[in-house]
């Protein structure tokens, strides 16, 4: 007989996680972690070793950690994955069960499927190419291994965010997931040309982010809340 699996509750507000990027830097994800302190959600923003340049698992097993700590008092937690650390996100979901745990998953312009300055960068100098660099060269093993079968483990509702100027995640569609509410900035707001390292600051980006871990579920957002979703990311709730 099967073990029935519980998933997280959707209809209940819990600690919100925030994973960085390839580097480490958590300074560039000060503004969003704010944002939603304000709204009146605990925040922690997870700080990786090795400005999150190592394998990509390791750091998996670490949001697993921080994870368990997060959510010792809560029923669920919501995570958020800025660019490779949506990766690592994933990983941590499909292989080190993090699903049945997590209410809602965001990544912000993650290379779900590669990037191709990282295997230039492997193939030019791949002494300057680190672990996390090989691993998210596109067709790299962990990336295929990651993206057999379901890409959106059952149990969080899941929203994906990228933009088309994206200089780091070549090509920018690289950031979208099968199964999950994707969305490219500039079919919401079509003057936002806002580079990849700039994200987490974005207005936009803020907005669909508070959206996206609220009570409702994420839905695909179009030019008509270009406005209400970028005044949502200055305004307290």
């Amino acid at each position: 007989m099967k073990t029935k699996i519980y998933y997280a509750p959707q209809d209940v507000l819990g600690p919100v996680l925030i994973v960085p990027g390839y580097g480490g830097d958590v300074s560039v994800l000060s503004r969003l972690a704010k944002r939603i302190t304000d709204s009146g959600r605990t925040v922690r923003v997870l700080d990786l070793p090795d400005k999150a340049q190592g394998d990509l698992r390791t750091q998996a097993k670490l949001i697993a950690a921080a994870a368990d700590r997060l959510r010792a008092a809560a029923p669920s937690l919501d995570v958020i994955g800025y660019s490779a650390g949506g990766v690592a996100v994933r990983l941590w979901q499909k292989d080190f069960g993090g699903a049945p745990h997590t209410r809602r998953v965001v990544t912000i312009a993650s290379p779900h499927h590669g990037t191709e300055l990282a295997g230039l960068a492997f193939a030019v100098a791949s002494d300057t190419c680190p672990t996390a660099c090989q691993q998210l060269a596109q067709h790299s093993s962990l990336l295929t291994a990651l993206n057999s079968g379901d890409e959106t483990p059952p149990g969080p509702l899941w929203a994906s965010m990228w933009t088309a100027y994206d200089d780091t995640v070549v090509p920018p569609s690289s950031g979208e997931l099968k199964s999950s509410v994707n969305t490219q900035l500039q079919k919401v707001c079509a003057d936002d040309r806002t580079r990849h390292t700039q994200l987490p600051n974005d207005p936009l980006v803020i907005g669909l982010v508070l959206a996206s871990i609220g009570l409702d579920k994420p839905i695909e957002a179009g030019p008509q809340d270009c406005e209400r979703l970028r005044e949502s990311a200055a305004v307290e709730s």
